[in-house]
Protein backbone atom coordinates (compact mmCIF):
# COMPACT_ATOMS: atom_id res chain seq x y z
CA UNK A 1 0.00 0.00 0.00
CA UNK A 2 1.28 3.46 -1.41
CA UNK A 3 1.43 6.31 1.49
CA UNK A 4 0.24 9.40 0.98
CA UNK A 5 2.60 12.18 1.41
CA UNK A 6 0.68 14.36 4.33
CA UNK A 7 1.73 17.96 4.20
CA UNK A 8 0.33 18.61 7.70
CA UNK A 9 2.16 21.13 10.14
CA UNK A 10 2.76 20.58 13.67
CA UNK A 11 3.26 24.35 15.11
CA UNK A 12 3.98 25.64 18.39
CA UNK A 13 2.58 28.57 19.84
CA UNK A 14 4.54 31.94 20.22
CA UNK A 15 4.97 34.38 23.34
CA UNK A 16 5.29 37.35 21.07
CA UNK A 17 1.36 36.97 19.14
CA UNK A 18 3.56 36.02 15.79
CA UNK A 19 2.42 33.42 13.67
CA UNK A 20 3.18 29.95 14.76
CA UNK A 21 6.65 28.32 13.69
CA UNK A 22 6.16 25.22 11.84
CA UNK A 23 7.94 22.51 13.69
CA UNK A 24 7.94 19.10 12.15
CA UNK A 25 5.89 17.87 9.27
CA UNK A 26 5.14 14.35 7.66
CA UNK A 27 6.51 13.35 4.66
CA UNK A 28 5.61 9.84 3.64
CA UNK A 29 4.88 8.66 6.89
CA UNK A 30 7.67 9.99 8.83
CA UNK A 31 7.75 12.89 10.97
CA UNK A 32 10.61 15.40 10.09
CA UNK A 33 11.63 17.85 12.35
CA UNK A 34 12.56 21.40 11.02
CA UNK A 35 15.40 23.71 12.30
CA UNK A 36 13.03 25.47 14.50
CA UNK A 37 12.50 22.73 16.66
CA UNK A 38 15.90 21.71 16.99
CA UNK A 39 16.51 25.41 18.03
CA UNK A 40 14.03 25.40 20.47
CA UNK A 41 14.99 22.18 21.67
CA UNK A 42 19.08 23.31 22.20
CA UNK A 43 21.15 20.66 21.63
CA UNK A 44 21.70 17.71 18.73
CA UNK A 45 20.07 14.39 19.54
CA UNK A 46 22.49 12.36 17.65
CA UNK A 47 19.98 10.92 15.36
CA UNK A 48 21.20 12.28 12.31
CA UNK A 49 18.08 14.70 11.13
CA UNK A 50 17.70 16.09 8.26
CA UNK A 51 17.56 19.92 9.56
CA UNK A 52 20.12 19.77 11.96
CA UNK A 53 21.56 23.52 12.95
CA UNK A 54 24.16 22.53 15.04
CA UNK A 55 27.88 21.60 14.48
CA UNK A 56 29.44 19.53 14.42
CA UNK A 57 26.21 18.01 12.96
CA UNK A 58 24.27 14.89 14.31
CA UNK A 59 26.96 14.46 17.66
CA UNK A 60 24.79 14.35 20.78
CA UNK A 61 24.94 17.00 22.91
CA UNK A 62 26.19 19.73 20.20
CA UNK A 63 24.93 23.37 21.08
CA UNK A 64 26.69 25.55 18.61
CA UNK A 65 24.90 26.57 15.95
CA UNK A 66 25.94 27.17 12.24
CA UNK A 67 27.00 30.34 12.38
CA UNK A 68 29.65 29.31 14.88
CA UNK A 69 27.87 31.13 17.84
CA UNK A 70 26.56 28.84 20.85
CA UNK A 71 23.13 28.25 21.70
CA UNK A 72 22.02 30.79 24.27
CA UNK A 73 19.40 28.98 26.41
CA UNK A 74 17.17 31.43 28.73
CA UNK A 75 16.36 29.95 32.30
CA UNK A 76 12.96 30.76 33.47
Amino acid sequence: MEHEQNSQRHTAPTMTGQQPIAECYLENGYVVFTEAYHLRRGSCCGSGCRHCPFVPKHLAGSTTVASGQPLNRRTA
